[in-house]
């Protein structure tokens, strides 16, 4: 029945009924039939979108303070720690420098976690008709609540906060009324149907400050370029992803090279690689990776001023998601 949580009746049991005749039995493939069946009627909202997070914590490079403080809540949704007096974790904001591994840790957590992962697009909530956006995020937030226990992903959430504090002389105070129904939410939402929030920014200065404040979010974390250590972990994750020995390959010397690069730029310079191998027509080699390298341009080198200023941010207000970056930040070392 968990598998249909969420679902009206009537689609409920067509989905049992799909399952069972494909399958012939309840199995974990039948109850992956229902999954997809649940992912179908999410999209016909068009707000919410059903996610199968594949990737674990596991597949992470770096970000191992963050990674750690999800694993320790991983059993905090089940009835041992509701006896044990626990309440559900309520959610976290990951802020940080783009490509650095916000969304993939989100989805990893559900997938760790087992939790079913929706996405909440807030570019889609706002609608032309009158208080059209305000029930369009009521109803994404009651299907949310519905699911529950699961995580709502919300990506890039300062993209749909903006301007909410001069919303009524820009768009008759529509936003401020989306971003407050939402903040409403967080803070009054039902513990008996946990929902952790997976929100990302980019950016911290557009978002409302009621947003950042504890109760609604249980900890901000900030996300940093992966230093020479991190680099080498992420190299070896994408090599091994291509079905490639990281082994055959100095990754010592890429993570040097890749200094100021981002956990997506690593991935793009290894997938520009194979580019070049196969167009070679051998298999992956060093140089290839080298050259791929040196054609990437990372986005740190076009945007240092921007970091710092994220990075001065996040010194007396966020907690760093790596040990091993933390001193760029103010040099702590904060226990879990």
């Amino acid at each position: 029945m968990e598998a249909a949580a969420g679902l009206t009746w009537a689609e409920a049991e067509n989905a049992f009924a799909l399952a069972l005749v494909r399958h012939r039995a309840w199995t974990e493939e039948a109850a992956r039939t229902v999954h997809e069946q649940k992912a179908q009627a999410l999209r016909r909202t068009g707000i919410l979108e059903y996610y199968h997070a594949r990737d674990t914590l596991d597949d992470v490079g770096g970000l191992d303070l963050l990674k750690d403080w999800l694993r320790r809540r991983s059993r905090a949704f089940g009835e041992e720690a509701r006896d044990f007096g626990l309440e559900p974790p309520h959610g976290v904001l990951l802020l940080g420098v783009q490509g650095c591994g916000k969304s993939l840790t989100a989805k990893a957590a559900a997938r760790t976690w087992n939790l079913p992962l929706l996405r909440l697009d807030m570019g889609r909530v706002y609608g032309s008709l009158v208080g059209e956006s305000e029930a369009n995020l009521r109803t994404a937030l009651q299907v949310a609540s519905a699911m529950a226990p699961c995580v709502l992903w919300i990506d890039e959430i300062e993209k749909g906060a903006a301007g909410a504090t001069s919303s009524g002389a820009l768009d008759s105070g529509v936003t401020a009324r989306v971003v407050g129904t939402l903040l409403t939410w967080m803070q009054e939402r039902d513990d008996s149907r946990p929902v952790f929030v997976a929100a990302t920014a980019n950016s911290v200065h557009t978002l409302p400050p009621e947003l950042l404040r504890k109760g609604r979010l249980d900890e901000i974390f900030f996300v940093d370029l992966p230093d020479e250590a991190e680099r080498r972990d992420i190299l070896a994750i994408h090599i091994r992803k291509r079905r490639r020995d990281p082994g055959a390959f100095d990754l010592g010397r890429l993570s040097q090279a890749t200094d100021g690069f981002s956990g997506a730029e690593i991935e793009q310079v290894v997938r520009d690689a194979l580019y070049l191998a196969f167009d070679r027509g051998r298999d992956l080699q060093q140089e290839d990776l080298e050259e791929a390298v040196q054609a990437t341009v990372p986005l740190s080198r076009l945007c240092g001023e921007e970091i710092a200023q994220h990075r001065q941010w996040a010194k007396q207000r966020a907690r760093p998601a790596s040990s091993r970056t933390a001193h760029r930040i103010d040099g702590r070392r904060i226990s879990l």
